[in-house]
C-alpha cells in the first residue's frame, strides 16, 4: 500500500497594509487652496456684500444706543455700576455682528455651493479632503467676522465707548464667536436641501438676537426663561464681550470661552463627518 505524498503546507502571504491613517483620509493639508478660491471670489464678486454687512450693527448702535439711549438713560453694567445705554448695547452688537457674518458665510453661502454649484463635490474629487474643505470655509467665515469686529471696534473708539484696554481682546473674541457659529452652521446646513428649510435659520437667529440680553438685561425675564436664554450661544458671546468692554473678568469669563470652544469642536466634527458621508461613500 502506497502512502500518499504529504501535501506541502500552504504559504499564506499577508495582505499589504493599505489602510490609511484616519487624519490622512480626511485632509491633505491643503487648506490654502480653499482659502485662495474664497479670496478670489470676494475680490471679483462679493466684496460689496462683505462691506454692506458692516453697517448693520452701526445703524443699530446709532438708532438704539444714541436715539433710544437718550430716553433710557443709564443702566447697570457688568460690575454693577451705572453706564450709558449705548455703552451697554455696543458689546452685544459686536457679538451679534460676528455671529451674523459667520452665519451668512457658513449657511446661505455653503448651501448654494453644496446644493446648486456642486462645488464641494468637485473639490473632493481632487486631493482635498473633507476636513480641508470644512476648515477652508470656516476660516473664510472667520475672516468676515474679523473684519466686522475690527471696523466696529474702531467705531466704538471714535464714539468714546471703549473704556478699558481689555476691550482690545474683543476682536479675537469676536473671531472665537464667529468660529463657533461658522463651524456649527456649516454642519447644520449640510442637512438642509430646500430654500424653505433654510428659512428656519432666520427663524432661529432673530429671536436669539432679541432675547439674548442684547438690548436689555436678562433679569427682566422670569427665572425659568433666564435659564433658557443662558443656554443660547449668543448670550455667552454678549456677556463675554461686555466683561471685556469694561475690564470686569470673573470665573464666568472662562465658562463663556469654554462654551465656544466646545461649540467649535462639535461643529467642526459634524461638518467633517457630513461632507465625508455626502461625497466619499
Amino acid at each position: 500500500m502506497t502512502t500518499p505524498a504529504p501535501v506541502p503546507p500552504t504559504t499564506t502571504l499577508a495582505a499589504p497594509h493599505t489602510r490609511r491613517l484616519p487624519l490622512r483620509s480626511l485632509s491633505s493639508g491643503n487648506v490654502a487652496a480653499v482659502l485662495e478660491r474664497g479670496f478670489t471670489v470676494i475680490r471679483n464678486q462679493n466684496w460689496m456684500i462683505l462691506v454692506s454687512g458692516f453697517f448693520e450693527p452701526v445703524f443699530y448702535l446709532l438708532a438704539m444706543g444714541i436715539g433710544m439711549g437718550g430716553l433710557v438713560g443709564d443702566v447697570t453694567g457688568p460690575a454693577g455700576e451705572p453706564i450709558p445705554y449705548a455703552a451697554y448695547i455696543a458689546p452685544a452688537l459686536l457679538a451679534t455682528s460676528a455671529m451674523n457674518g459667520a452665519i451668512y458665510d457658513s449657511t446661505w453661502n455653503v448651501f448654494f455651493k453644496l446644493r446648486f454649484a456642486k462645488l464641494y463635490q468637485a473639490m473632493l474629487q481632487t486631493s482635498l479632503g473633507p476636513l480641508d474643505v470644512a476648515l477652508g470655509e470656516i476660516l473664510m467665515a472667520l475672516f468676515r467676522g474679523f473684519i466686522y469686529a475690527l471696523g466696529f471696534l474702531g467705531v466704538l473708539a471714535v464714539m468714546g465707548l471703549v473704556t478699558s484696554w481689555w476691550a482690545l481682546l474683543m476682536v479675537p473674541v469676536a473671531v472665537l464667536i464667529a468660529l463657533g457659529f461658522a463651524a456649527l452652521g456649516m454642519g447644520v446646513t449640510s442637512y438642509l436641501t430646500t430654500f424653505q428649510q433654510m428659512d428656519l435659520i432666520n427663524f432661529v437667529m432673530l429671536p436669539m438676537f432679541l432675547f439674548s440680553a442684547t438690548l436689555y438685561p436678562i433679569t427682566v425675564y422670569p427665572e425659568a426663561i433666564q435659564w433658557f436664554v443662558m443656554a443660547m450661544p449668543l448670550w455667552h458671546g454678549v456677556e463675554l464681550m461686555r466683561q471685556l468692554s469694561f475690564g470686569h473678568l470673573t470665573g464666568a469669563t472662562l465658562v463663556h470661552v469654554g462654551y465656544f470652544l466646545g461649540m467649535t469642536a462639535a461643529g467642526l466634527w459634524l461638518t467633517t463627518v457630513r461632507l465625508r458621508r455626502l461625497f466619499l461613500r
